[in-house]
């Protein structure tokens, strides 16, 4: 028995075979390369097809994660970042590509990097835990009680647009609060908000700058880049307490581009966020890294596509 695992990115999708024990077997990844609409779902089928080819094993579902909204009642997904997907048909596409034996699921990334984690990361054996994902954006995978929060429209876990500050300002239209202060792009941009005009640190945070450039500066001493730093730790510590303290989870799982350099920030984060969170709540949740990196999403597809049938034989748990 093997799974197929989708990851649709912004960039890029990888496909990959999994043994039902979550062993990754085979991989193919491939570049969008500025390819939109139908161009892309034809990729992806592509891949799938590809990873179903080389299975040694019966291949008994596919699994997909999306960088955007999946519409469960209409099959079909919202991914800003590709153009032509606002309702993209993609559970049709793919399930018209395979035996109608074949399950096909799809999920939000999100939700699929804490499936992976929970799956064969560092939330193994949880029943309630949340992967803050915080890289251009921010979003959060959540479980509670065994099951994956979507929401009425699939939309839970956009904890970009929590309301972490006042007054509100302009730019929150667009990304949410805490987004735009404490995202990757974020950093950047509360830095060139703070940054004087001669202010020299990582080429005087221009048009150019990265995230890592922030952490760069930081780690050279560079006062801009560490009230940049500072002011992130206090979102993050927020906005964490607030979820601590609505889903008392085991486990908080930090991942995204950003950490990386800021998961030696975690201390500082947990401090920030004992100060908000339910303190019995507190107590008892686990900061962790995450284990699967870039590949979370990647597993959490393939568990995904296990479907409920295999749930009971590593975890609590309800697709």
């Amino acid at each position: 028995m093997a799974v197929i695992g989708i990851d649709l990115g912004g960039t890029k999708i990888a496909a990959a075979v999994f043994s039902a024990d979550g062993t990754l077997l085979t991989r193919d990844v491939e570049a969008i390369e500025g390819r939109t609409g139908s161009d892309v779902g034809a990729l992806a089928v592509d891949l799938a097809r590809t990873a179903a080819e080389q299975a040694t094993e019966t291949v008994t579902g596919v699994g997909m994660c999306v960088p955007g909204i999946y519409y469960p009642d209409s099959g079909s997904v919202w991914a800003p970042n590709i153009s032509g997907w606002e309702r993209y048909p993609l559970r049709d596409e793919l399930r018209a590509s395979f035996d109608p034996e074949i399950s096909v699921r799809i999920e939000s990334d999100r939700a699929c990097y804490i499936l992976g984690e929970i799956w064969r990361g560092a939330a193994q054996g949880c029943t309630d835990a949340i992967f803050l994902a915080v890289g251009t954006g921010i979003g959060a995978g959540i479980v509670s009680g065994g099951q994956i929060i979507n929401g009425k429209h699939g939309i839970a876990g956009a904890i970009g647009w929590m309301a972490l500050d006042r007054p509100y300002r302009k730019g929150y239209e667009t990304f949410g609060c805490f987004e735009y202060n404490a995202s990757g792009d974020g950093l950047v941009r509360v830095a060139r908000d703070m940054a004087p005009p001669d202010h020299s640190g990582a080429a005087g945070f221009g048009e150019r700058s990265t995230a890592r450039d922030i952490f760069e500066a930081y780690d050279a001493g560079d006062d801009v880049a560490h009230r940049v730093i500072d002011n992130a730790v206090e979102f993050w510590g927020m906005a964490v307490a607030n979820l601590v303290s609505l889903f008392n989870p085991e486990k908080v799982i930090f991942g995204g581009g950003v950490f990386g350099p800021a998961l030696e920030l975690l201390d500082r984060i947990r401090a920030e966020t004992t100060r908000w969170a339910q303190p019995i709540s507190m107590k008892h949740v686990v900061f962790e890294a995450a284990v699967l990196g870039s590949d979370a999403g990647l597993y959490g597809a393939a568990r995904l596509a296990l479907g409920p049938a295999e749930a009971g034989k590593d975890m609590q748990f309800q697709l």
